[in-house]
């Protein structure tokens, strides 16, 4: 089936032409002949590098040249932001949304297609964004993530309010994964577009003994090294190809990448660029380890990177200078970096209760999805590595052989559905009990499990719990929701946080930043660290020697994750005391995309405990909505007048503070030459600018901060480690 024949718009036609696409691979002409521009639902599976996600973009075209609006609904936003990426620059608006959960962004309803996360669209429903009424299409990638326990019930939820708000939307789900497509599309009303066609033939094997055995063959592999796994990446090396290689941690990626990084080094000139820019960038000694391996043509690639550091990672290896990168399974996910060879090196994962247990067969298959580059690779192939002879049959049997796991909904969870039950009554979607089950009625889970008394138990549970905490109220039969559940639904935090901070804050003596930070850590919403053993001692010796200015109390009997708590705290209060990155990688061996990733999830509820301390507990709402600013900046409290000026942040701060220019007015009095030579002439311009726009009347002018009580330099990990004199 030929592109030109579509009925597409004649614009995005030729741009495939232009790159090269003038036919429709065959699962492609399935899905357009089970009815994908007649508006019918579809579930399609097929294989990683089928061409999914043209499919999708050709059928949002069509509905955008009818007048429609399309939604596109990523798990992650290293996703989104590729996807924005694709679907940019084809005479369509495209919109991304990933960020603030109490924002409308009524201003992406001018896009044509919206990209974002499904807690993101989950904020919007309950902010009441009116253009998601408008959607005409839902494209819902990755869907099998449905039943991921922390992420699966929200998704869940956003499909059914946005069926249940545009009752005639198409539904197209994507999918590589999935072992039940026939009952999730019986869910979706969907035709199921199902194959095993690839553009580049996938061979699965097994290695062990200096051989991959495939079903029917065996391929001998030369010996370069003692190593197994560089052994097979220098076979794939030498006749032209790349790498991937999954094993099981951090470490074992930034081990493996240095061991091949001195085994099969690359003479490429191209990747000095690559490697200067990682270098300028390095703040530790693992960005510094990732410049040194990328120089030799080897990379590794997981959480603990930043975001320059990854997109380089990728920019490289997409471009073919990076021949080998050793990855945590994050880099299977979703992103587009397929490679002639995928060595899945640990496929067993230590799983809490049940020690190292075999990885999920969709995750292998994830991970093996990204063998063979369309157009560049003559084949692909995903090898596992056994250790003894007698696990290549159980290899096979395990993962080669095997079909991909059923997905189940986590909507029975009662730990996840006391917010969406919340959400459901603030934003009208259940104004009475009996709402509440047809609402429910419509999820994936009943269509499942089809446990009526089951459900209507766990909605009159958390129907008693929100009443209780006095988020809900309930008169007459009719359901709604408080001033106080209103704002908890709109900010997007599990109520059990909500609970724990005004509980809190409403027995806390004084304000304390500390306190504040280990209290939000202990929320469900925050995600904390890892506690090592030799952790302890210091975590210990901060607690006793800061229990006046901690909020909660330790128990033994959650001892593991109170200190991991505290742990992510003091990083936290490191970060706000202008600690250097460096420093706080080494003092809690975190890398630097955990900063970023700890701060990122601070900040939101930082600014929750403000919006709610201002309903609850005014005399705190000013030293929590200073933390705030601190928290995005990574300042002390004396920057504060500083940074409300744009170009002026955690570095620009500090040194015109260090030249004794502490406010606003400082910066008037010192003169724009004067400044310039402390922050550089360009960005004293831009300062001194955005100095005569505050000053205008209209624009509100400055906030003047004051010491407050919470303004205190604390201590730190960092300094608490050494003895006081």
């Amino acid at each position: 089936m030929d592109i030109a024949d579509l009925p597409v718009p004649a614009r995005l036609a030729d741009f495939y032409r232009e790159h090269g696409i003038t036919a429709l691979y065959p699962p492609q002409a399935e899905c357009v002949e089970a009815g994908l521009f007649e508006g019918a639902n579809l579930l399609i599976a097929i294989p990683t590098a089928s061409g999914k996600t043209l499919v999708a973009e050709c059928a949002m075209h069509h509905h955008i040249a009818a007048g429609g609006r399309c939604l596109y609904i990523v798990p992650l936003k290293a996703l989104a932001s590729e996807k924005y990426d694709d679907f940019s620059g084809k005479e369509v608006k495209v919109g991304i949304s990933t960020g603030d959960f109490d924002r409308r962004d009524e201003f992406l309803g001018r896009n044509d297609i919206v990209i974002a996360t499904s807690e993101k669209v989950d904020s919007l429903l309950r902010n009441r964004a009116h253009w998601l009424s408008t959607i005409s299409l839902l494209v819902l990638d990755e869907v099998h993530l449905i039943d991921s326990e922390d992420r699966g019930a929200t998704l869940e939820m956003v499909i059914t309010k946005l069926r249940s708000l545009n009752p005639g939307m198409q539904v197209i789900g994507l999918s590589a994964t999935i072992g039940n497509p026939e009952t999730l599309a019986g869910w979706l009303d969907a035709r199921v577009v199902s194959s095993g066609w690839r553009p580049v033939a996938l061979r699965e094997g097994v290695y062990y003994h200096g051989a991959i055995r495939f079903a029917d063959s065996c391929r001998e592999v030369a010996a370069i090294s003692k190593h197994d796994d560089i052994n097979l990446c220098a076979d794939t090396v030498g006749e032209g190809g790349q790498c991937l290689v999954f094993v099981s941690s951090r470490k074992n990626a930034e081990a493996f990448a240095k061991r091949a990084a001195q085994m099969i080094p690359s003479a490429d000139p191209g990747l000095e660029a690559f490697a200067r820019t990682l270098e300028a960038a390095a703040e530790t000694d693992m960005g510094r380890v990732l410049a040194a391996c990328v120089k030799n043509g080897i990379a590794f690639h997981h959480a603990g990177l930043t975001r320059t550091q990854r997109a380089v990672v990728e920019k490289g290896f997409r471009e073919g200078r990076i021949t080998i990168i050793a990855s945590t399974p994050t880099l299977a996910a979703g992103l587009n970096l397929p490679a002639r060879r995928v060595i899945i090196r640990d496929y067993l994962r230590f799983s809490a209760g049940r020690g190292m247990a075999p990885i999920p067969v969709r995750e292998y298959r994830q991970m093996a999805g990204r063998a063979g580059r369309p157009h560049l690779d003559p084949y692909g192939e995903a090898v596992l590595i056994a250790g003894r002879e007698e696990l290549v049959g159980e290899l096979f049997d395990s993962f080669i052989e095997a079909p991909p796991e059923d997905v189940t909904s986590q909507l029975a969870r009662e730990d996840a559905l006391h917010g969406h039950i919340l959400s459901l009554v603030a934003t009208g979607f259940g104004k009475t009990r009996d709402n509440l089950v047809a609402f429910m009625n419509r999820t994936f889970y009943m269509h499942q499990k089809k446990r009526q008394r089951r459900l209507a138990g766990i909605i009159d549970r958390s129907l008693a719990y929100l009443t209780e905490a006095e988020m809900v109220t309930e008169t007459a039969g009719l359901l709604d929701a408080t001033g106080y559940g209103t704002l908890v639904a709109r900010l997007y935090i599990d109520p059990r946080s909500a609970e724990m901070i005004t509980g809190t804050l409403a027995d806390a003596g004084s304000y304390s930043d500390i306190g504040l930070l280990q209290l939000l850590c202990r929320t469900p919403d925050m995600y904390t660290l890892y506690v090592r053993k030799q952790d302890l001692p210091v975590l210990e010796k901060f607690y006793f020697g800061h229990e006046e200015e901690l909020w909660t109390e330790f128990a033994y009997e959650d001892g593991e994750s109170y200190f991991q708590s505290l742990k992510t705290a003091m990083l936290l209060l490191d970060w706000v005391s202008e600690v250097s990155e460096t420093a706080i990688c080494e003092r809690y061996g975190v890398g630097p995309g955990d900063i970023h990733n700890a701060v990122e999830g601070i900040a939101w509820l930082v600014h929750a405990a403000s919006r709610l301390a201002s309903m609850m507990a005014a005399d705190f709402e000013r030293p929590i909505h200073e933390l705030e600013i601190r928290i995005k900046h990574g300042i002390k409290h004396e920057l504060l007048p500083l940074v409300q000026l744009k170009g002026i942040g955690r570095v620009r701060a500090r040194r015109l503070f260090n030249n004794s220019i502490t406010t606003p007015a400082d910066l008037r009095r010192a003169g724009i030459d004067a400044v310039g030579a402390i922050i550089g002439h360009g960005v004293a311009r831009q300062v001194f600018a955005e100095l005569e726009k505050k000053d205008r009347p209209e624009n509100g002018g400055f906030s003047e901060y004051e010491d407050l009580p919470g303004a205190a330099v604390q201590k730190t990990l960092f300094s608490f480690g050494e003895e006081e004199p």
